[in-house]
């Protein structure tokens, strides 16, 4: 980088110090940097610091960073374009949707593809334009979806065999080759197979203490997610949905490592559906709480729709506890980034839309970040 870009760059930085924690430096950093060397190299001199913004498109006061989802966005032709939309609609973050590669419906149905059958060095390679795509726009790839289910109850052997020591391994590798720090899993299904919960988060945690040498050799942690269940055509809780045994497992878990191998990814989506507490199951969760999927849903299907679009009332009273959310997150001084777990909602809008829209995403996150830091 040039010096006088450098210059540039630290000046804006120490701005941040004592006002950013946690992720939240790393990322206005990584952003800024970018900013600053295409900034440079596209116009020859260096920006107005007194009318400059940053890339995340936030003037002013510096907020959480932002994230959504590759899928509908990223494609693998030319990934760089997609990441550079999302960077122009306000993005500086991704959740990296890994789990298209492999969908879920055809994990149920054991209509498994090919695509995990490469090996590590194919799959590096496959994705290597877009790790590029996502640094020239500034785009730092902060959490990402494994592939789920990992196993499937009355699944055949060979498939769960294939999804423990094939997918899920090189899910870890490609977590670590993307320089993401977090992945999410799924916890297993069990219960009503095995007759308890506790049961059910055993054959769990079987799984995490299989993939956590991969987690702590990269300094990745894993995250498990509140979830729900269908019983008799109706949504219950499912897998991690006790804040306070998912506290005291993550604790467990990261002392027997002697690392932070273990977090949690707060799905408001999956919340709304079964009736949790938003306010007292974040703050239950406190710092462990380390990603989340925020969407919206009308209580009845996971729909993953954009924040404040369903209301349970003529009167507009959301369908979501938003405030208890943002209450939550305040709560626990939440410092990390509010990433959407939105992917479908794009594919109901014209694609000349879809940047318009994103920027809406982003404006929601913008408001969201406002109220967490008041």
């Amino acid at each position: 980088m040039p010096a006088d870009v450098s210059a540039l760059w630290q000046q804006i930085c120490q701005g941040y110090i004592g006002r950013y924690a946690g992720d939240a430096i790393e990322t206005q950093i990584d952003t800024e940097r970018v900013y600053c060397e295409r900034e440079y190299t596209a116009g020859g001199s260096m920006p107005d610091i007194e009318s400059y913004g940053h890339a995340c498109g936030i003037k002013g006061e510096i907020m959480l960073p932002l994230s959504v989802q590759t899928k509908n966005v990223v494609n693998d032709i030319h990934p760089e374009e997609g990441f550079a939309m999302l960077a122009q609609a306000g993005f500086s973050c991704a959740d990296f949707s890994l789990n298209d590669y492999l969908k879920n419906r055809d994990i149920y149905h054991s209509e498994l593809n090919t695509f995990f059958d490469r090996s590590i060095d194919e799959l590096e390679g496959f994705f290597e334009p877009h790790k590029r795509g996502a640094q020239a726009a500034g785009i730092r790839i902060q959490q990402m979806h494994m592939p789920y289910p990992i196993y499937v109850p009355n699944g055949s052997r060979e498939l769960n065999d294939y999804l423990w020591r094939e997918v899920a391994p090189k899910s870890m590798a490609l977590c670590a080759y993307l320089e993401c720090p977090y992945i999410v899993i799924h916890g297993f299904k069990l219960a009503r197979f095995l007759g308890s919960e506790e049961k059910e988060w055993a054959q769990t945690e079987k799984f995490i203490d299989s993939i956590v040498p991969y987690a702590k050799e990269a300094g990745v942690t894993i995250c498990i997610e509140n979830l729900y269940d269908g019983v008799g055509g109706h949504l219950v809780e499912g897998p991690c949905c006790d804040a306070g045994k998912a506290a005291e497992r993550i604790d467990r878990i990261n002392e027997k490592y002697r690392a932070e191998v273990l977090g949690f990814c707060l799905d408001t989506g999956h919340a709304n559906l079964v009736g949790l507490n938003m306010e007292k199951f974040i703050t239950g969760l406190g710092f462990r709480l380390k990603v989340l999927h925020i969407h919206d849903n009308d209580g009845v299907m996971d729909l993953h729709q954009i924040p404040f679009t369903f209301t349970k009332t003529r009167e507009n009273k959301a369908s979501t506890d938003w405030d208890g959310f943002i209450r939550g997150l305040k709560n626990i001084n939440y410092d990390k980034v509010l990433s959407f777990e939105t992917a479908p909602v794009l594919s109901a809008f014209p694609d000349v839309m879809k940047r318009d829209v994103l920027a809406f995403i982003a404006e929601i996150g913008k408001y969201f970040g406002g109220a967490i830091e008041e």
